[in-house]
């Protein structure tokens, strides 16, 4: 292969990866309405959930951000008498990572009343964005 081709094609490589990257953390943190998805209550039985809605926090004992997160996200709540912040460990859970399809730590649901999930939150949650979410449930 000649020098030049093998050049254009790490180029290619680079400029590939570069894209997919920026794409990957735009996304970061971003909401996702999803209205359709249910959350078994046999899942929160540990828990103490909120009469309108329920923050769940997916994390591991590796995360590097959960606890910042998990900081915020009680603060959140602790301003909502109606709402109530729940943090699962993953490490000791490992089967609602598949049910919940958790590809990332930390990833945090808005569950309401009735179980329906309305919001997903990849990575680490925009403040403002998540309580406009929030007030939206």
């Amino acid at each position: 292969m000649p020098v030049t081709t093998a050049l254009l094609v790490a180029g290619a490589l680079l400029v590939a990866a570069t894209a997919i990257g920026l794409l990957w953390r735009a996304r970061q943190g971003r909401m996702r309405v999803v209205d359709h998805e249910r959350m078994d209550v046999a899942d929160l039985a540990a828990h103490e959930r909120g009469d309108r809605v329920t923050i769940v926090q997916f994390g591991t004992e590796f995360c590097a951000r959960c606890p910042q997160v998990r900081r915020s996200l009680t603060e959140i709540a602790a301003q909502h008498p109606d709402v109530s912040h729940v943090d699962i460990d993953l490490t000791h859970r490992p089967d609602l990572a598949t049910r919940y399809r958790v590809l990332q730590t930390p990833t945090t649901l808005l569950v309401d009343g009735d179980g329906r999930i309305r919001a997903r939150f990849g990575g680490v949650p925009h403040r403002g964005e998540f309580t406009d979410a929030l007030a939206a449930v």
